[in-house]
């Protein structure tokens, strides 16, 4: 999920971006400042389905609540802690003397001032990593299909579990790694085509006008890059441009594609790994905990500063965009993340790290088809639940029910299980600014397993260099219920994790169009003010101290 969505449908329609083009804009994405913030509008007023985040503080100050700081932890690829948007809401260490070289708080972690890197070590830091399918082909391929029949058979009737695994890696592995290789080469070659499209535009507009007077052409790149013209013509991203604006607006795109389409030739190569040299850590070790370095930004942190802006970005200079626990919340930066998928060992490590160092709440942008330590990782999801820390969880970008297509960390061991198997998950699916395409059209979904819905398409937040941008996938409506829920937290901080799922669940503002009820629990988009109202009627103040059917683990809590 670290890349989001990009350039990836290119062809079929030129339906990517930030998704401008299902209703065309009047104004430049970058200069709409209504644009720049419509996920905090309110529903009632606005009939857009935003957060309602302005109205939440304002209720929440109406009852004579006094905010404490929540810390979150954004377990991502890393954040630009000193971006302006949030160096002010950036989490300091108290215990740890910054550069001093040594592990002041006795946590294991030296000089961890502002967080951990799990995918880093003396020798620098991952950036590229294998997909998790590569990893599980690589390794037990000579285990299952090895040169001796017998003793695959063998293998294959006493490591059941594993083989399964293996079987759909493999699967996923020959599709995937095929599609990232006719993706390069398909948006390697429109870009060295960009040249032939402004020849023929000739200085004139993208328009069908202008397209009418290109006369057809025998060569064959000619004939190639006059049939993309021709489809971006009917695009609203791309309509009207000048000459100058589509070249300039084709190489951005391109660029986009092909930096996401490039570092794959690594993910699905199994002979790399640079695990071992980078990080130093035995890696089959999962009891190994002190490893990592102090980087907490990384080679690239586009995703994860941009998550951290989503959930607590502070308006600089000539930008409007702010989180929305911007008063509230402080980052936590936990790289976990690569250009690639995260590794198990890592997820749980990161669990424990921001939850024994202060995090109430983990925001959680990522997933994966296949997770050989899951174990590993639902033992750490197990143990935020006793510290009674929140796990905010994106529900993928693959447009699919995630009953039948699982992304791990899952909070369902099983998926006939009724109910989850902790009470401190919240899986989030990603809605629009369009009523009557509410779902993004690439957001997962499932009634039971995932809770709730909330803005994941067009959104502007923070990214390295000091810069803003628009992303989108479930990874951006993770944060932004990460945020609502520090909110929550911070104006009653006694709430269980439990108590404040359930707040945005039963507050949600609904929708009937589409299926849009049956893609969630919630059958809404969450409304932070509603969600707050709901918080404070019924748990806050010891009105009920506990969810009228409160789990195990919380009845044990209480009488503690």
């Amino acid at each position: 999920m670290k890349k989001v969505l990009l350039a990836a449908v290119f062809l079929a329609g030129f339906s990517f971006s930030y998704a401008q083009q299902a209703q065309a804009k009047s104004m430049d994405p970058k200069e709409d400042k209504d644009l720049m913030t419509w996920y905090h509008k309110d529903f009632s007023t606005s009939k857009v389905y935003g957060v309602n985040t302005a109205n939440a503080y304002k209720y929440l100050e109406s009852k004579g609540l006094k905010p404490k700081t929540v810390v979150v932890g954004v377990l991502d690829s890393g954040v630009q802690v000193n971006h302006p948007g949030l160096v002010k809401n950036v989490w300091s260490n108290p215990n740890e003397v910054p550069g001093n070289g040594k592990d002041d708080d006795g946590n294991g972690y030296i000089d961890d001032v502002h967080g951990w890197n799990f995918i880093g070590g003396k020798n620098g830091d991952i950036d590229i990593d294998n997909m998790e399918v590569t990893r599980v082909v690589a390794k037990y391929k000579p285990v299952f299909e090895g040169d001796d029949s017998t003793k695959n058979k063998a293998n294959q009737s006493k490591m059941p579990e594993e083989f399964a695994m293996y079987m759909k890696s493999k699967e996923l592995f020959t599709k995937k790694s095929a599609e990232a290789k006719q993706g390069f080469q398909t948006y390697t070659k429109i870009n060295s085509l960009i040249p032939n499209m402004m020849k023929m535009l000739g200085g004139k507009p993208v328009t069908a006008a202008t397209l009418e007077t290109i006369k057809p052409s025998t060569a064959q790149d000619d004939a190639i890059a006059l049939q993309v013209l021709g489809q971006v013509s009917q695009n609203p991203e791309f309509q009207g441009k000048s000459a100058a604006e589509f070249e300039k607006l084709m190489k951005e795109q391109m660029k986009e594609a092909i930096d996401h389409f490039a570092p794959q030739a690594k993910q699905y190569d199994l002979s790399y790994d640079p695990r071992k040299e980078i990080v130093g850590d035995n890696y089959d070790d999962y009891s190994e905990k002190s490893y990592g370095n102090n980087d907490y930004e990384g080679p690239d942190a586009e995703h994860g500063t941009h998550v951290a802006g989503i959930i607590a970005g502070l308006p600089q200079g000539k930008e409007i965009q702010y989180g929305v626990a911007s008063k509230v919340a402080k980052i936590m930066s936990v790289r976990t993340v690569p250009n690639g998928d995260e590794r198990d060992k890592d997820v749980a490590n990161a669990i424990r790290y921001a939850v024994d160092n202060g995090a109430r709440i983990l925001n959680m942008s990522f997933g994966k088809p296949v997770s050989p330590g899951k174990n590993v990782v639902w033992d750490a999801f197990k143990y935020a639940e006793d510290k009674g820390v929140l796990l905010v969880k994106a529900a993928g970008n693959e447009n699919e029910d995630v009953a039948e297509h699982l992304a791990f960390p899952t909070n369902f061991k099983n998926v006939a299980d009724e109910k989850p198997f902790v009470n401190n998950v919240v899986v989030v699916g990603a809605s629009t600014n369009r009523n009557n395409q509410l779902r993004a059209d690439f957001s997962n979904y499932n009634k039971k397993m995932v809770n709730v819905f909330a803005p994941g398409e067009e959104i502007y937040s923070t990214v390295p260099k000091n810069e803003y941008k628009y992303l989108q996938g479930t990874s951006m409506a993770s944060p932004v219920v990460a945020g609502a829920a520090a909110v929550l937290l911070a104006y009653m901080p006694e709430l269980k994790p439990d108590q404040i799922i359930e707040a945005l669940v039963k507050s949600s503002n609904l929708s009937t169009e589409n299926q849009f009820p049956d893609y969630s629990q919630a059958g809404g988009v969450i409304d932070l003010q509603k969600a707050a109202e709901y918080a404070y009627t019924n748990f806050y103040n010891g009105k009920i101290s506990v969810s009228k059917k409160p789990a195990k683990s919380v009845k044990k809590a209480v009488k503690k």
